[in-house]
């Protein structure tokens, strides 16, 4: 069983690291269209990335670069999904552990 847990730890972390990165490629990705007037990923996309883990990689995204910083459901609804996001994972990796 030991064995088991441990493999279920690193799953999660790699799930974090990945969806994180994701995330934060999906925005560079947006700011990039959006600079050139192309075709946009869908909030609802960006949301539904943060909500499955990716909250932190969509902020860190969001300061670094300056995209979508001033429209208030981004503003005050993905810092509070990455609160979200720390409780879950928190409560996962406890619960394996």
């Amino acid at each position: 069983m030991d064995k088991f847990l441990k493999n279920a730890y690193i799953y999660v972390l790699a799930y974090i690291l990945v969806i994180n990165a994701y995330a934060f490629f999906i925005m560079g990705i947006d700011k990039w269209k959006s600079a050139r007037k192309k075709w946009r990923v869908p909030e609802k996309s960006i949301f539904i990335t943060a909500i499955i883990g990716g909250a932190l990689g969509i902020y860190s995204g969001m300061r670094l670069f300056h995209h979508k910083t001033l429209h208030n459901k981004f503003k005050y609804g993905i810092p509070a999904i990455v609160i979200l996001n720390i409780v879950a994972f928190a409560y996962v990796i406890y619960r394996i552990i």
